[in-house]
């Protein structure tokens, strides 16, 4: 069975709450990914002195950004004999909230799900080559990689969710390791109070539709993952037996 517990998967990090290895999911030929090689992470420019240490004896090689440009600029980090990598994949719902805020306009939670359905599938659509690019590094080495955005829940839940698909783990595992950011993630006090606490819930948390959505427009929208993979990500049959290779036990 695949293992889902808190404390093997966390590190217990204080700045990083959503810190976690993907280790010991079922890829195929029911063989679980290896332990301290992939992890996804929330922002990691709140690491403390001690977090750095638990780090460093992972010890972690690589980091792939996912944030807007701004977003890095504000919040920046450097992690010793870290290599960093940024695929910068801008916030929309963000974006899209101050817009209208400005305007005057109500957030309210119907609003912000929309929003969040329709920027997971810009993921799929406009995104492919930041998600090109975080799977060449993937396919680099198998140097321990972290790769995160800001809240660690929808950048990077979707990168997360095609490398497993890649790496052969069910649907049903990677929509419950996408969920597990509801029951790990502290959202930042400074957003209280700058929309309805319903819509800041949808906004700050995640939903199945929200996955289901990017899944969804993969099928529809590209004829299924194997053919997104391939044509649009540019992995193929080698590339995934690489992958298997690097990131599946043996």
């Amino acid at each position: 069975m695949d293992d889902f517990s808190r404390t093997s998967r966390t590190l217990g990090l204080a700045g990083a709450s959503n810190f976690r290895d993907l280790g010991g999911y079922l890829g195929d030929g029911a063989r679980p990914l290896r332990w301290r090689r992939l992890f996804r992470s929330d922002h990691l420019a709140a690491l403390t002195a001690h977090d750095l240490q638990v780090l460093a004896q992972l010890p972690l090689a690589r980091a792939i950004d996912l944030r807007g440009v701004d977003e890095s600029a504000s919040q920046p980090y450097a992690l010793p004999s870290v290599r960093q990598l940024a695929l910068p994949i801008e916030p929309t719902v963000v974006q899209r909230a101050k817009a209208m805020a400005a305007a005057g306009q109500a957030m309210t939670a119907p609003i912000a799900q929309e929003l969040m359905q329709d920027t997971y599938r810009a993921f799929v659509n406009d995104n492919t080559r930041q998600f090109a690019a975080f799977f060449d590094q993937l396919l680099t080495d198998d140097g321990p990689l972290v790769f995160h955005c800001t809240a660690g829940k929808d950048r990077t839940g979707f990168a997360a969710a095609l490398v497993l698909l890649a790496l052969g783990v069910s649907r049903e595992t990677i929509m419950q390791d996408y969920l597990l950011t509801n029951a790990l993630y502290r959202r930042p006090a400074i957003v209280q109070g700058t929309a309805p606490e319903e819509a800041l819930r949808v906004i700050w948390q995640v939903q199945e539709d929200f996955l289901l959505a990017a899944l969804d427009a993969v099928e529809h929208d590209h004829g299924g993952i194997e053919r997104y993979l391939r044509q649009r990500l540019g992995v193929d049959a080698a590339a995934r037996q690489r992958l298997a290779q690097l990131y599946l036990e043996r």
